[in-house]
């Protein structure tokens, strides 16, 4: 996996994605990142790369030739004439487990982080291929969604997590909630770990966990139920027990 970032602020990313788990598959070679600097594309001699908005309004937008000429220049570099560019923007698709997982059979992927009060739209129509949220509120740039993005997408390239069982079964398998997690000491502050986890019965476990991860989607995250077609029929007549 190629992570290609188009940014005014290229340390902000590779700061935030030069640690823990994704800082480590950097240095493994699993996972690349190219963090474009777009003002090293600016033809104004004072690099600047934002002006006025037509029409009037607050604030300025991003001009469309610095972000056009640093996307020509990753096309030259990587080969390709098409490219898979996700554009971080409150009015587009709202990100989730899924579409991560689409995003991860990708070989290059392309973020472009807005700043200020976006992009002239005339390049996101040139270039963009996809436009992605990760929430119904506003930020000051796209470089934290594209940080978050870039993690969620990780953790599903292989080798990237030490135990490769890990992306596959916490939160948002089979779109449901991850089941409650426990480690020493057995009892801590009156609080026992469940007993069946201690059991040793490994089947009686896997269904405990099963049904906690219903249960806590029926919970908290009700939608994600609605229409789910990895509910089994077990599933289903369980929490139809819970809902009474």
């Amino acid at each position: 996996m190629n992570f290609h970032v188009l940014t005014l602020f290229p340390e902000m990313i590779e700061d935030g994605f030069n640690t823990s788990i994704t800082g480590r598959a950097l240095q493994n070679g699993t996972i690349t990142l190219d963090a474009v600097n777009i003002r090293d594309y600016s033809t104004n001699k004072h690099m600047r790369v934002d002006d006025y908005p037509y029409g009037g309004g607050a604030g300025m937008v991003m001009q469309a030739e610095p972000v056009h000429l640093a996307y020509q220049a990753l096309q030259q570099k990587l080969g390709k004439e098409r490219l898979r560019v996700i554009y971080l923007t409150p009015q587009g698709n709202v990100f989730s487990q899924p579409m991560a997982e689409e995003l991860a059979k990708e070989e290059d992927l392309v973020f472009l982080c807005g700043h200020y009060e976006g992009i002239d739209e005339r390049v996101l129509e040139m270039i963009v291929t996809d436009y992605v949220s990760i929430g119904d509120y506003v930020l000051t740039g796209g470089e934290l969604p594209a940080l978050v993005m870039m993690d969620a997408i990780s953790r599903l390239v292989p080798q990237v997590l030490n135990n490769e069982v890990s992306a596959e079964f916490e939160s948002f398998h089979d779109n449901l909630l991850e089941y409650p997690q426990y480690t020493r000491p057995e009892e801590y502050m009156g609080k026992r770990v469940p007993d069946i986890l201690l059991s040793g019965h490994h089947a009686k476990i896997e269904q405990w966990r099963r049904e906690q991860s219903l249960k806590r989607t029926l919970e908290r995250r009700p939608e994600l139920l609605d229409g789910n077609e990895a509910l089994t029929k077990k599933d289903k007549e369980y929490l139809q027990k819970l809902r009474g």
